[in-house]
């Protein structure tokens, strides 16, 4: 081989390196996107679920339980949601894009079109949500 060839040879392995490393950033930062928003329908799904099975009303506030009417507080205690879903609503665990998770009013069930949980990325292209009307 000469050295033009090599060289070609290497140019070339280069930029299909780069479009792999292109590739791979672009899937990862949808992957994150996604669990970011499963993570926000599921814990949606759980209050809306603990919302009907109790009888509780959109706006209105739970029983107190536990000396507390948190609603993640209840969701958590009976089997809702899980420890990490628990700790991401708190603000404890972040979402896999890094941004955290944030509850405006912990104790009052959402109106119909609003989420419980909101990630702060949200108004970012990065994690963008459909509109709320939806959940």
């Amino acid at each position: 081989m000469t050295l033009l060839e090599l060289t070609v040879v290497i140019a070339v392995l280069l930029a299909l390196t780069s479009v792999l490393f292109l590739g791979a950033r672009a899937w990862k930062s949808g992957a994150d996107r996604t669990a970011c928003i499963m993570n926000i329908r599921n814990v949606q799904t759980a209050v809306r679920s603990y919302q009907n099975i109790y009888g509780y009303t959109a706006g209105g506030m739970p029983y107190a339980e536990n000396g507390t009417q948190d609603i993640a507080a209840h969701l958590h205690t009976k089997g809702y949601i899980t420890p990490e879903q628990f700790a991401a609503i708190q603000g404890d665990s972040p979402c896999a894009g890094g941004g955290l998770y944030e509850c405006l009013y912990p104790d009052t069930f959402p109106p119909v079109g609003q989420l419980y949980i909101g990630c702060s990325l949200a108004s970012t292209k990065k994690h963008e949500l459909t509109p709320g009307v939806e959940w």
